[in-house]
């Protein structure tokens, strides 16, 4: 775990930087300069175009880093391994346009009631879907080759850079109009793939050459059942995330989609470390997994589970207890303040899905793979018919609902099936120390609430200020205990290693 864990922390600062732009163009820039409609408008169309894009790319990017080790050769260039990551994608794209110029009418139809400005922007969909599925397949290019950091800033920072410009430039200079907006989203992720090819370039281990050679039929008949079931797979999978932006969009109206894309902003900060940590590790899983070393692959992703779940865990506290002084701090925060059940039930979600994921890249990379479509089949199904029955009674929160017994469904079926036909359990003992430090933050947090926080809430300045106040003084105290506790109780080796070293008692 030594060089995933170094090369994780490096892509997770890259991620917590991304966080930082990302707020403050969310907090600050999104909700000041844009109205909710305008803001459900490009969260509906981004997601729209990472939908196609996950089904053109007939799955190429998992075929990646499953099938890579087959190919691996530096001395050979990997035997043209790139020259097909290329080619698959292109297919599937043209493919896929056709199939929806075929449905254009149906899905006009669908959003032409509530979410009309969609359908006055819909062609810009594939241009963007175009760059998105090469900036991904570029990504997966570069994990395998243990490369996982400029890609990652340049997903994390670089696009929310240049989405940051483009809504100031719209918003706040007022140089564009709104189809400058919509371009300027798209040059965005036209400039971050173009980089990525060129890293891709620069380090100098890829060939454009295919090598015939290498191919054989059983790794041919492999390759192509894989990806019939990356295809099929891609239909649920990709879908699942997406399914409630475009739920609230037809059912409600871009307005609550802006509303519900804060929330769902915040939330997702709890997956900031699954990001980098599952880029990392899937390529060793993978080939633990080839190499039949159960023991190495069931101890990479206890390791895993443990730390996402503590790191998930932790961040969700942080932001629930704080969830107040954020609205507070926002921009017209009153009018999204509606969305704050919905951090609630998503942030429990993105808890569970970063904990327990790893479970479903040990099953995807196994023969056993099959169940995966199996069970996204399931999900998927049970989130569009739980969206019907509950969008119409709760709104928004029905939505997340939805998602949420969706995937606690989801997974507890993939842990089953993991510990039966691959011999791995990936919950350690570990956890149950995780679950009872957040419990005891909780009762610290009630107490600081009951005891503390009157006291800054009466300080002398506007409550704006004293909330945040409040905040930072009651997170600081939280982070210092956690940290304490996290190494005396000894949750974690590679925790305390790093504590040791940040501190100077380890070198």
């Amino acid at each position: 775990m030594g060089v995933v864990i170094k090369q994780s922390i490096k892509g997770t600062i890259v991620n917590y930087v991304g966080i930082a732009i990302g707020f403050l163009t969310t907090f600050f820039i999104v909700t000041k300069y844009l109205t909710q409609e305008e803001i459900g408008l490009t969260r509906v169309m981004i997601d729209a175009a990472v939908l196609f894009a996950s089904f053109a790319q007939l799955g190429t990017s998992s075929s990646i880093i499953r099938f890579f080790p087959y190919f691996k050769d530096e001395n050979e260039k990997h035997h043209g391994f790139f020259f097909w990551t290329l080619i698959v994608p292109i297919v599937g794209f043209l493919f896929f346009v056709l199939v929806a110029k075929c449905l254009e009418g149906t899905i006009i139809h669908t959003f032409s009631k509530n979410s009309e400005l969609f359908v006055t922007y819909y062609r810009f969909v594939f241009p963007l879907a175009l760059f998105m599925l090469y900036q991904t397949v570029f990504e997966a290019n570069t994990n395998v080759l243990m490369r996982i950091v400029v890609p990652k800033f340049v997903r994390e920072v670089g696009v929310r850079v240049g989405l940051l410009l483009t809504y100031l430039l719209y918003g706040y200079w007022h140089v564009i109009d709104l189809d400058g907006l919509v371009m300027g989203v798209c040059v965005t992720y036209f400039l971050a793939t173009l980089i990525d090819f060129l890293y891709l370039l620069s380090l100098g281990k890829i060939s454009f050459k295919p090598d015939f050679k290498i191919f054989n039929k059983p790794l041919l008949k492999d390759i192509g059942f894989y990806t019939l079931f990356l295809l099929l797979n891609a239909v649920t999978v990709n879908a699942m995330p997406l399914l409630n932006t475009f739920f609230v969009s037809a059912g409600m109206g871009l307005t609550f989609t802006g509303i519900y894309a804060i929330a769902n902003y915040i939330a997702t900060v709890v997956e900031v470390p699954n990001r980098s940590l599952n880029a990392i590790v899937q390529p060793e899983i993978s080939e633990s997994i080839k190499n039949n070393d159960i023991e190495k692959a069931e101890t990479l992703c206890k390791s895993v589970s443990l730390h996402l779940m503590l790191s998930s865990a932790l961040i969700f506290l942080f932001i629930w207890i704080n969830i107040d002084a954020l609205f507070m701090l926002l921009p017209n925060g009153e009018m999204y303040e509606a969305g704050k059940s919905v951090v609630l039930i998503l942030g429990f979600a993105k808890f569970f899905n970063s904990t327990l994921f790893v479970s479903s890249s040990a099953l995807n990379y196994s023969k056993y793979y099959y169940w995966s479509l199996v069970f996204t089949v399931m999900l998927t199904a049970m989130a569009v018919l739980l969206n019907v029955l509950l969008i119409p009674r709760y709104g928004m929160d029905g939505a997340s609902l939805s998602h949420l017994i969706s995937y606690l469904t989801f997974y507890l079926c993939l842990l089953i099936v993991v510990r039966t036909k691959l011999n791995i359990n990936i919950l350690s003992k570990a956890q149950f120390k995780v679950v009872a430090l957040v419990l005891g933050l909780l009762l610290l947090n009630f107490g600081w609430v009951k005891g503390i926080a009157p006291f800054f809430m009466n300080l002398p300045f506007s409550q704006t200020t004293n909330a945040m106040v409040d905040a930072v003084v009651k997170s600081i105290l939280l982070t210092g205990v956690t940290i304490v506790v996290c190494y005396y109780w000894h949750i974690s080796e590679d925790i305390n290693r790093l504590i040791r070293k940040m501190l100077r008692i380890e070198s």
